[in-house]
């Protein structure tokens, strides 16, 4: 007589960072973080019928803006950890200010099948129409979704579903702010379930950070000079500058940026939200086949900012010159070809994928 098994409750372990979400306020005046991840579990209406096991650690109590490269390096660690000893995901509450960059490094060092699942809030919880319940019981729901694995770092609020290394932050007060303006949202979380219509193709992860590293990001602006860019490039192991339209910048930082390229990795990406930099439309001295002829590294598809996460990520890993224009090339095409590690694809479930050294 064969006895069927009791299925148990998938259990998912919330970080708790800080940010809107867990702020409050003493004096009924301005908010701080103050409240912990078990506070806000306890705030979530309808959590407690969904049979999911819940795991609180209150992780940093710090606005989105003090978040720093250690704090989610380390987090990267622990959370994989968790997911180790049977987790069957993980969800990150933190500020919203720097989300967009926070989740594309967790998405950068997540190796592992199971989502980790970054939320927040707009509105904190002393005012009315709070976000942070709905978004975290959302985010609960696409961590403990086996539709959500192999997906790496994801971003959940307002009930969208949006990969982390396309999702940015648009608006500063809407709590419709997150869209993937490229590429769209990946799904959506529907009466408590999460709907994927779409999927990433595949994953690029890099092993963790071994050093230290400084990464600048200058945006050009009408009529520049290089004067702050000259101070910038002598005090950073890498830069990432955000140019004009389709990666154009002043003739006037030519010659600025053709010594910095010889002496450490400049990134070219473009300052506009939406749209990717070329490569070989434009010949004027400052255009983008100009720059890269000059040694700059094309961003692609990518923002400045993940731009820059990417870039430090690189860097502290020891990657060596050439392995780094490689794999910012290769994300910024969203072309896992030319990536320098073992990439995963959306069929692959293994436990947990290895990667070379850098």
């Amino acid at each position: 007589m064969s006895v069927t098994p009791i299925a148990t409750a998938p259990r998912v372990v919330i970080f708790g960072l800080g940010g809107t979400i867990a702020m409050s306020s003493d004096n009924g005046h301005a908010v701080v973080p103050a409240l912990t991840p078990r506070q806000l579990v306890d705030a979530v209406p309808g959590l407690a019928a969904t049979a999911i096991d819940i795991e609180v650690v209150d992780f940093r109590r710090r606005p989105g803006a003090s978040l720093t490269f250690g704090d989610l390096t380390e987090l990267a660690t622990t959370a994989a950890q968790a997911l180790a000893a049977g987790a069957a995901g993980v969800v990150v509450t933190q500020g919203t200010d720097t989300i967009e960059e926070t989740a594309y490094l967790l998405d950068l060092l997540h190796r592992r099948p199971e989502p980790v699942v970054v939320t927040g809030a707009m509105r904190n919880p002393t005012l009315a129409g709070a976000d942070g319940p709905a978004n975290l019981l959302a985010a609960v729901h696409t961590a403990a979704a086996p539709a959500a694995r192999n997906q790496g770092c994801l971003v959940v609020l307002a009930d969208e579903i949006h990969a982390a290394r396309w999702v940015t932050k648009t608006h500063s007060t809407s709590g419709a702010t997150f869209r993937s303006l490229d590429a769209g949202p990946l799904g959506y979380v529907v009466e408590g379930t999460a709907r994927m219509l779409t999927r990433v193709p595949h994953r690029l992860t890099i092993p963790a950070p071994a050093q230290q590293a400084t990464v600048g990001l200058y945006t050009t602006t009408f009529d520049d000079d290089a004067t702050v860019l000259d101070a910038i490039g002598t005090r950073v192991d890498g830069l990432v500058v955000a140019g004009f339209g389709v990666g154009h910048v002043p003739e006037s930082l030519v010659g600025t940026l053709t010594m910095l390229a010889a002496r450490i990795p400049v990134v070219l990406a473009s300052r506009t939200p939406a749209g990717p930099t070329l490569t070989r439309t434009y010949g004027f001295p400052g255009s983008e086949q100009d720059l890269l002829g000059r040694g700059l590294i094309p961003a692609g598809w990518l923002h400045p900012y993940k731009a820059r996460v990417l870039l430090w990520t690189l860097l502290a890993a020891g990657a060596e010159r050439q392995h780094i224009a490689a794999a910012i090339t290769a994300a910024g095409l969203a072309d896992p070809t030319g990536w320098p590690w073992p990439t995963t694809s959306d069929g692959d479930d293994q436990q947990e994928m290895s990667t070379k050294d850098a």
